[in-house]
């Protein structure tokens, strides 16, 4: 039967290509004529090459030459990430409520496990009414678990069972221990600035009485005074070599941004956390939850996904980006325009300052699921799991009831044919793919030459499934804002996006199927691009990805017309 539907599907792959010649041409010799002004730079992504020479996904060509409505009600896309502004004027009347539950009356109203689940759920949010802020890394957690059964002990004394477990358990401990050296080192040299800051900073106020510096002004500065080897002795108790240490230390305050001394303080206090806490074998942010850590269960966290104080709102600004991308409103006039209208947007927390868990991520997606969810983004990833089963078997869930998950291929600059990240479709064992309803999704830059693929983005022509636009990206940000960022983050949403607005027009589509579509209909280009992580290294642009392609929205809906007509 498989057999059977594969060859089908290639059929009518081929058919529509026919059909449509000119939107599936492989672009050759490119070039970017059109000149990217600011406002342009805005919209890039929604381009069309073949008319704008813009490598975007040809969402303003199709929506330019489609005259038909959605045939079905609002798609709903979970957003498994961190809490969302739920007050941005561009996402008004987007966010998905939950028809079953009566608000904040304390009961389960529709018996799904959640008390006042009106909009989504935290799985991070807290006993208290709050929610994480600071977690471990995952391979903390795996050196934590696994400690008493590995630790000091040699591969000749672990069984063949446990052998992959081992081993995984050396590769975290190796990191654990390279990163805590690493941020102890940072955090003294930060102390050290603490207190060095106003020294230099007075130091500086005879030459620049305004502190209105520049980095440009300091280095020229610190030219006239650097020492060599041959003048250092007899001028080591000279103040003009005082006055060069304090213009070198002030430079490189600049170099890492920071402008103040409340600045310094900051990353003081950043780095400090992220050892004590982050990278702490004795924190676990899940005492805070009281939840079993051990078991999946429902009820734990709470109803809190938008903590709208003013402090608070970085935590809110990665899920309310994404979520900008799929479903801003396209006609109100403000903003940006999402991909697709007719899309609801369901948040789910899980994500704070460290690595999500693999117990928050499957109960998030079964969460999704068990509500209707019909997409589930996924822009988040890390390079350890150690419970990829729940995962696993979370993922299984989604395509038994026909829901799509699509998933940020991270922003390592490796090959993850090689190295292992997490949540994805495979088990990195040789084994085949768990699920056939996984989208793995790559970062691509505007820039129609050599660095076309971003420089930080993932890559592999077995487990990244297609490429989407990623670099400097224009959007929905916390605070009722919109601002520029980039990463394959910002990448994935734009498959979440496309596949909804295909499921509005062709409901009958399987996830499978809308999978197929997405990835058959992408764009070719025939460049060859430098591989991230690398100097200099090129290939072609087609060896990064499965499919070889770059996601298009125009090409997408054309096949999944002819899909979905032969379905009849």
């Amino acid at each position: 039967m498989k057999f059977i539907y594969s060859f089908l599907f290639i059929l009518l792959f081929f058919a529509s290509c026919k059909s449509s010649k000119e939107a599936y041409n492989s672009y050759t010799n490119l070039t970017a004529k059109k000149k990217v002004t600011p406002l342009i730079l805005q919209t890039w992504y929604q381009k069309d090459y073949g008319q704008d020479t813009i490598p975007g996904i040809s969402l303003d060509k199709w929506y330019a030459q489609n005259k038909k409505k959605p045939k079905s009600k609002d798609i709903i896309v979970a957003i498994i990430d961190t809490q969302i502004d739920l007050k941005h004027e561009d996402l008004q009347e987007k966010i998905w409520t939950n028809p079953n539950e009566i608000p904040n009356n304390g009961i389960d109203d529709d018996k799904n496990g959640y008390i006042d689940d009106i909009n989504g759920w935290s799985f991070t949010g807290t006993k208290s009414g709050g929610y994480i802020v600071w977690g471990n890394f995952e391979y903390v957690r795996i050196v934590r678990e696994w400690e008493t059964l590995y630790k000091d002990k040699i591969e000749s004394q672990i069984t063949a069972q446990e052998l992959s477990n081992y081993k995984e358990y050396l590769r975290a401990q190796k990191i654990l221990e390279k990163e805590i050296n690493y941020y102890k080192n940072w955090l003294k040299s930060l102390n050290y600035s603490v207190l060095t800051y106003p020294i230099a900073k007075d130091s500086l106020k005879h030459y620049f009485p305004k502190e209105d510096y520049t980095y440009q002004q300091l280095d020229s500065m610190y030219k006239k005074y650097k020492i060599n080897d041959k003048t250092f002795r007899q001028r080591r108790e000279d103040r003009d070599w005082d006055i060069g240490a304090m213009i070198g230390f002030m430079k490189a305050r600049l170099d890492f941004n920071e402008h103040s001394l409340e600045d310094v303080k900051e990353n003081e206090t950043q780095a400090d956390s992220i050892l004590n806490k982050n990278l702490n074998i004795n924190f676990n942010e899940r005492t805070s939850l009281g939840d079993n850590p051990k078991i999946l269960e429902k009820g734990y966290g709470n109803n809190n996904i938008s903590n709208n104080k003013t402090n608070h709102r970085t935590i809110q600004d990665h899920c309310t980006k994404v979520s900008g991308i799929i479903a801003a409103n396209r006609t109100n006039n403000k903003g940006i325009k999402g991909i697709s209208d007719n899309v609801k947007i369901m948040p789910l927390n899980i994500s704070y300052s460290g690595d999500e868990n693999d117990k928050d991520i499957a109960m998030a997606v079964r969460y999704a699921v068990d509500n209707g969810a019909k997409i589930i983004n996924m822009s988040f990833g890390k390079e350890f799991s150690l419970h990829k089963e729940w995962v696993f078997e979370a993922f299984k869930y989604a395509e038994e009831h026909n829901v799509l998950l699509i998933h940020s291929a991270g922003n390592n600059k490796f090959n993850v044919d090689e190295n292992p990240y997490y949540p994805s479709d495979n088990c990195f064992d040789g084994s085949k793919e768990v699920c056939s309803n996984f989208i793995n999704v790559g970062s691509i830059s505007l820039k129609l030459n050599s660095m076309f693929v971003s420089r930080f983005t993932n890559y592999g022509k077995q487990n990244v499934d297609l490429f989407a636009p990623g670099d400097e990206i224009y959007t929905t940000g916390a605070g009722n804002v919109y601002k520029t960022d980039s990463g394959t983050s910002l990448a994935g949403p734009m498959v979440s996006g496309t596949a909804a607005l295909i499921w509005s027009y062709y409901p009958k589509l399987t996830a499978t199927e809308v999978k197929q579509i997405i990835m058959d209909s992408g764009t070719p280009y025939d460049l060859e691009v430098i591989v991230p992580g690398t100097k200099d290294k090129k290939v072609p642009f087609s060896e990064l990805s499965k499919s070889g392609k770059v996601l298009n929205v125009y090409n997408a809906m054309l096949m999944a017309e002819k899909v979905s007509k032969h379905k009849k």
